[in-house]
């Protein structure tokens, strides 16, 4: 239930951004970042919760995220203005950061079998393609008939649901050794994030020469610099750099962030162009893309069986090729492209990603020490959430472009012309990112990449050895 409403959560505040765009005045960038302003705060939140979670325990920190979130969604139900919502969704982003890693953490520690984790997992991906199914469909029905609103309110009482399921069923676990807090990589990470998307997201309003995008630009490198200096020295990293020596862990990583950011690109790509030039309501819209929650439905599990299978390269070169041939053929969309033509577009790229989940989340804990569950899988979640922040920040600034681009030229475009007027590259970048999964995929999964795997869990066991007892627990 964590994942479907944290999940159907982004595929509905996607269908509903016209809704929003007309309802609070919001800009292009204003869209992007009510998006954005909650998959930032999951990535820069994600690993510290991971690690909380190992301390104080799994389902206590399961619980208290889903209050946040619960309370979160009702806040963006009562917005007055964009600015509050925007606030409202980093209160969502806070409470979600401590559920999908904690509820992964929860399965490896359950599932300590590798086929049955495999296949535990493919289950969980196939969640994705219910919530992502639902939301749009879901949320178009409620945009439709009782404003966009509802489509926060809907979270409140399946929030309720999951808490008091989860002292229920879900027995308390705690990591072996407890981690320190790192409050200094934490503030790193927030920085290096922020900084970065915002120079993407703002860069189509006040363009790429504008002292302010260097600055923050500027501020983002200093901050990851210093990153990748402070980590190292401390005993208990945020980011456990150990982590990265094991290259399929390394490699599935990328993905992560390439396939998410392809998925999010084009959720925020497709919902505009759905219903502001093609003039769909917000239930038409979400029923369109229905067939891509039905692939990915079908195909999550089928990816589960595969990496159980010792086929996780298979399952990464038939994600990668999916994603790139789905968007590829929608580098050619009009405003009366054939809707057959569309769909199929859309199944492709749904195949693809209900491929990608299953090798990205099994990479990252397969091979490592129990005792860094949740952190590994954090990482992983981590860089789902920077693909997601990213594919909508590049995205959005490249169609905002190309509406800037018109009026330049001297024309007052429409909705519906400022979006395809950049369309075409969009769709290409999402492409591209097809095309790096299925690169990664053959090289991160060979021979050489799997000897990697075994280092990486030696250099941290062999540390966890030295730690002496009295700082365990």
């Amino acid at each position: 239930m964590s994942l479907l409403i944290v999940a159907m959560d982004g595929s509905i505040v996607n269908v509903a951004l016209p809704a929003l765009r007309t309802d609070l005045h919001a800009s292009t960038s204003g869209l992007q970042w009510v998006i954005d302003a909650y998959t930032l705060t999951l990535a820069g939140l994600l690993i510290l919760s991971g690690s909380t979670a190992d301390r104080f325990g799994r389902r206590r920190t399961f619980q208290i995220g889903l209050a946040s979130f619960t309370a979160g969604s009702a806040l963006c139900s009562l917005a007055p203005n964009l600015t509050f919502l925007i606030v409202a969704r980093v209160v969502q982003a806070i409470g979600g950061s401590m559920l999908n890693p904690v509820a992964m953490s929860i399965i490896t520690n359950v599932f300590t079998e590798r086929r049955e984790r495999a296949r535990a997992i493919g289950v969980w991906g196939a969640m994705v393609g219910v919530s992502t199914g639902l939301g749009p469909v879901i949320g178009g029905l409620l945009i439709q008939t009782v404003g966009w609103r509802w489509i926060f309110w809907i979270n409140v009482p399946i929030g309720v649901a999951a808490i008091v399921l989860a002292w229920l069923f879900v027995p308390e676990s705690k990591a072996a050794r407890a981690r320190r807090l790192d409050p200094v990589g934490q503030v790193l990470v927030i920085v290096t994030l922020t900084g970065l998307t915002y120079a993407i997201v703002e860069s189509s309003r006040l363009h790429w020469g504008s002292p302010t995008v260097w600055t923050f630009i500027g501020i983002a490198i200093l901050a990851l610099i210093g990153l990748l200096l402070y980590e190292p020295r401390r005993q208990d990293p945020l980011i456990d750099l150990r982590f990265f020596t094991s290259a399929p862990f390394s490699g599935a990583t990328v993905v992560a962030v390439c396939a998410f950011g392809a998925f999010a690109g084009f959720l925020f790509l497709n919902s505009l162009y759905l219903q502001e030039v093609r003039g769909y309501s917000a239930l038409q819209a979400g029923v369109t893309v229905l067939p891509m929650a039905l692939m990915t439905l079908i195909f999550a599990p089928v990816s589960g069986r595969l990496v159980a299978a010792g086929k996780a390269r298979g399952a990464m070169i038939g994600a990668g090729t999916g994603l790139a041939l789905g968007a590829g053929g929608l580098t050619v969309m009009t405003a009366t492209t054939p809707i057959p033509y569309l769909l199929g577009c859309y199944v492709v790229f749904a195949v693809g990603f209900g491929l990608v989940n299953a090798p990205i989340t099994n990479t990252a804990v397969s091979g490592m020490p129990m005792s860094q569950a949740g952190v590994a899988a954090a990482v992983a979640s981590t860089s789902r959430q920077i693909g997601s922040t990213m594919g909508v920040a590049v995205i959005g600034s490249v169609l905002a472009a190309g509406a800037a681009g018109l009026v330049t030229a001297g024309h007052t475009p429409s909705e519906s012309a400022g979006i395809l007027a950049n369309a075409g590259i969009a769709w290409w970048i999402i492409s591209g990112c097809g095309v790096a999964v299925v690169v990664l995929g053959v090289v991160t999964t060979g021979r050489w990449a799997r000897s990697t795997v075994g280092r990486a869990a030696e250099l941290m066991e062999a540390d966890d050895e030295r730690i002496p007892e009295a700082a365990r627990g």
